[in-house]
């Protein structure tokens, strides 16, 4: 950093990612609003790895960059082996990038041998990440009284936003909006460091009144006098707010899109290792909720069952023991000696 291009090419970086996010988190809310679930990074359907990859070659050019090929003698270090005053915000810079690269590396890891916690320590070493990045900024050994001062205490902002909404994500894994947020301050981010790396290092960019000063080895703008240094930090607050509108009306626009586009479509993909066991999770979740719900049917219905009233279904008494049965068997025949017994069915007693 400290110049336009160390400003464009890691802003572009986060750009990308914020919007890669952006893009999966409404894909994945709208296909399938109820079982959503917030993913730290996405897989990519030919390297899944391609995210992470992309983040740790970033990383370590932006780290070459700032440590071997910025320095003129191609090494940060004073002829003592101390550290000089003009490369301090080199090794500061760089420490942002290896923390982000310890964070992709480990991203890896975790997926390859898939711990219980995979999804809480991914998202905390992003945390710790922005964490850093947001310490770094804060306590930077650059001059950040002026116009690059300004532009700095506003990607502070974002840079916060990225690091609760990071650290939000491991309680609420489930919520779309702590993600969306997350991905919007990310695609921020990445848009205003573009934005510091054009302004401030292009001359005919820079704000009347204010210049381009050659300070330890790297350019600085400063400006004629106090009415001019508060002119321009206006200037660069309103560009923020123009921004943070077209980004708000960018990011609404893009889910109203995406929403017409894939709402009703369901597309199968392969899952990562950590997705599948929060659908068995799911599966196990919702049979148990079934044969709770069925238990209780079932019970529902046996009591709705009241006890049969015997009574009605049996005849009066007097009906059935007032009938005679009737002869059983033939009475006595005049070819035999003696006459068979005849019963008789009167009232409540058998005669014979």
């Amino acid at each position: 950093m400290g110049t336009l291009v160390g400003h464009v090419a890691p802003g572009f970086g986060f750009l990308l990612i914020g919007l890669w996010h952006l893009l999966n988190h409404i894909k994945l809310h709208v296909q399938s609003p109820k079982s959503y679930h917030s993913l730290p990074w996405f897989p990519s359907s030919k390297i899944r790895y391609l995210e992470l990859f992309l983040i740790m070659v970033g990383c370590s050019m932006s780290i070459a960059m700032e440590l071997f090929i910025g320095p003129d003698r191609h090494q940060p270090f004073d002829t003592d082996g101390t550290i000089p005053s003009n490369h301090l915000h080199n090794f500061e810079h760089s420490f942002i990038s290896m923390m982000f690269l310890v964070y992709a590396a480990f991203a890896i890891l975790l997926d390859k041998f898939v711990p219980k916690a995979q999804y809480e320590l991914t998202q905390l070493l992003g945390g710790i990440a922005f964490g850093q990045q947001l310490l770094l900024f804060h306590l930077h050994s650059a001059d950040h009284m002026g116009i690059e001062g300004q532009y700095h205490m506003l990607l502070q902002i974002l840079i916060l936003i990225s690091l609760i909404t990071t650290l939000m994500g491991i309680g609420y894994q489930k919520s779309f909006v702590v993600s969306f947020v997350r991905s919007i301050s990310i695609f921020f981010q990445g848009l205003w460091l573009m934005v510091m790396g054009f302004m401030l290092w292009t001359r005919s960019l820079i704000p009347k009144g204010c210049f381009l000063n050659l300070e330890e080895g790297h350019h600085v703008v400063r400006c004629h006098g106090e009415e001019a240094l508060e002119r321009a930090k206006s200037l660069v607050n309103i560009q923020f707010s123009w921004y943070l509108i077209w980004v708000t009306i960018f990011a609404i626009s893009l889910y109203l899109a995406m929403h017409k586009i894939y709402e009703g479509k369901v597309e199968y993909q392969s899952l990562t290792r950590y997705d599948q066991e929060q659908a068995d999770q799911d599966i196990e979740a919702q049979k148990k909720r079934s044969n709770l719900d069925e238990s209780k049917s079932f019970l529902l219905m046996d009591k709705s069952f009241a006890p049969i009233d015997m009574e009605r279904l049996e005849l009066p008494a007097q009906e059935k023991c007032g009938r005679s049965i009737g002869p059983l068997i033939p009475t006595s025949d005049t070819h035999t000696h003696s006459p068979l017994p005849l019963i008789t069915h009167d009232n409540d007693d058998l005669t014979v």
